[in-house]
């Protein structure tokens, strides 16, 4: 069974953020909150944690999986990214964006689409969700919520508990996020290509 923790929104206790932390480190698959909806977490390097998060998805291996960093510097070791990219970027984080781009030699190959060698990558703009980063002092392996054959994701902590009580490891719930997934831009061409329109605002993308 699932582990259920529950956080202030604005003001989450560091000792819940600590717990989920430690769990993650210790190999757990986590659901969280983010700036636009639940995420599957896990460790970078973490085997299990990715084939659980395709199981619980049913993705095959051209799925993008996102690195969730806490901040530039994070973000910098796992992806290359020119000066152009750079301001386009900067300028749109933190914030409801995941970001397609070449990966660098820090992240495992299992993570990477097999012809591109690309990676998501997003800085969120959310409480919770940088609390737990900065706790973890590492980016955190991410994906949607989003469960196969259904239109959109999960909203609520307690809704999560219930239908993947035996397929995560914990719950971390600070209340409703919404339903709107991140917008995916792919900067791995060098210009920008909207691969789907979410949360973020695309104009200047445009």
């Amino acid at each position: 069974m699932a582990k259920y923790f529950d956080v202030h929104p604005d003001n989450p206790q560091h000792r819940t953020i600590s717990a989920v932390a430690d769990s993650i480190r210790n190999g757990a698959l986590v659901a969280y909150p983010t700036d636009s909806c639940y995420a599957l977490g896990t460790r970078l390097g973490s085997r299990d944690g990715i084939s659980r998060i395709r199981a619980i998805r049913d993705l095959d291996d051209r799925h993008h999986f996102t690195l969730m960093c806490a901040n530039f510097a994070q973000l910098g070791q796992l992806v290359h990214i020119d000066n152009d990219v750079f301001r386009a970027v900067k300028a749109s984080t933190p914030g409801a964006y995941t970001f397609i781009l070449p990966a660098t030699k820090e992240v495992p190959r299992q993570l990477l689409h097999p012809k591109k060698k690309t990676v998501g990558v997003r800085i969120p703009d959310h409480v919770v969700t940088q609390a737990l980063l900065a706790e973890l002092g590492e980016p955190l392996l991410s994906s949607t919520l989003l469960l196969p054959d259904e239109a959109e994701p999960l909203t609520q902590g307690w809704e999560i508990k219930e239908r993947l009580d035996h397929q995560v490891d914990a719950v971390l719930d600070s209340g409703d996020c919404g339903t709107e997934p991140t917008t995916v831009v792919d900067f791995s061409g060098g210009e920008p290509e909207i691969v789907r329109r979410g949360a973020g605002d695309t104009t200047r993308f445009e």
